[in-house]
């Protein structure tokens, strides 16, 4: 009997039977590691063949060196114990509690100018108020209310109604008043007392032409005048024809200097009854002055009737012409009944109808 090799494996084949043992010994021991390693890091993974769930190692953390402060010296004054909380539990004053929110810390104040420092209450009374942010451009900063100007012997002229202008308009109205009109009243015969302030602050456009150029109203800039008044009641109108010439001839020429905007009658019919003055910033430091002073009206005495001839005939005779009938026939002239009392008997109509004669 021959034996071979190759006769033997293809009468006893176990080739696959070797094959499927080896696959499940070698799976069974790869979930028994799996096993050992899960309960060695307490981790619930047995499944986890790619070792996806291993923990990464970690830095060693070390304890970070916090500096101490340095001990207090002994020469220290000792600490207060105001900062310390109350024993009743309420928070101290000074600080906010848990369910009061902080209060916002106040805004710096502001720094005061220069023409604020030099408008003291022995020029002028005028209080300063907040700056004014209007629509547009309107308001301004650096603003007061001008309420009155004090003269030099203590005497305050009364600014009706009290006009809200930039501190540099109401410094030079103040010097205008205490230098210029202040010797114009005492010319006059009498002191100046009020200020007829027409208009001062007011947001708007150029002559309240609606769409216009901003006016200097709206920037505080700006004061129009009708009249100043005397202590003895005297109202001087800056623009009255019946104020004297001269009179007004001394306002314009002082205004023209200090203003660099000057407007009044002849400028344009806006201002035909009071004058225009700001202190509008123009290129080349170019200035403005249109006020004509009119001359006086004349003064034309009221037509009288001419007077009546003395060879005219009495007005009741001329006005019955059945008067001269009686005259001829040489019968007694009598006198008409007064036109509000009517004449008896048939005279009756006769005198309701010469009455309105009289009248056309």
């Amino acid at each position: 009997m021959s034996f071979s090799l190759p006769d033997f494996r293809r009468k006893w084949s176990c080739r696959g039977y070797m094959s499927a043992g080896a696959a499940m010994v070698t799976a069974a021991a790869g979930l028994l590691l799996l096993a050992e390693r899960a309960e060695a890091r307490k981790y619930p993974a047995p499944l986890d063949i790619f070792n996806l769930g291993a923990p990464k190692p970690r830095p060693t953390v070390r304890p970070a060196r916090i500096p101490l402060p340095k001990p207090r010296p002994e020469d220290a004054p000792k600490a207060s114990d105001e900062g310390a909380p109350q024993a009743d539990g309420k928070p101290s004053p000074d600080k906010p509690g848990a369910d009061k929110p902080a209060e916002a810390a106040p805004p710096p104040e502001k720094q005061a100018s220069a023409c604020r420092l030099a408008l003291t209450e022995e020029i002028a009374i005028a209080p300063s108020i907040p700056d004014i942010r209007g629509p547009g451009a309107c308001g301004g900063e650096d603003l007061v209310r001008l309420e009155a100007i004090v003269l030099p012997d203590k005497r305050k002229v009364t600014v009706k109604p009290a006009a809200i202008l930039r501190c540099t308009m109401a410094s030079a109205l103040a010097d205008w008043v205490r230098k210029d009109i202040v010797p114009l009243a005492a010319s006059l015969g009498s002191p100046i007392s009020d200020l007829d302030n027409f208009d001062s602050f007011e947001c708007r456009g150029r002559n309240r032409v609606a769409g216009a150029m901003l006016s200097e109203h709206g920037k505080a800039n700006a004061i129009d005048i009708r009249a100043i008044k005397l202590a003895n009641g005297q109202s001087i109108g800056l623009t009255d024809r019946a104020t004297s010439r001269e009179v007004r001839e001394r306002v314009l020429h002082s205004v023209c200097a200090r203003f660099s905007t000057v407007l009044g009658p002849g400028s344009d019919w806006y201002h035909e009854d009071h004058i225009h003055l700001d202190l509008a910033q123009r290129r080349n430091d170019y200035r403005i002055c249109q006020w004509n002073v009119w001359d006086p009206l004349p003064q034309v005495a009221p037509l009288l009737p001419a007077e009546r001839p003395e060879e005219a005939p009495p007005r009741e005779v001329a006005a019955k012409p059945e008067a001269k009938d009686g005259a001829h026939d040489g019968g007694a002239e009598t006198p008409p009944a007064p036109a509000d009392k009517p004449a008896a008997g048939g005279n009756k109509g006769r005198s309701h109808q010469s009455a309105t004669k009289k009248r056309r």
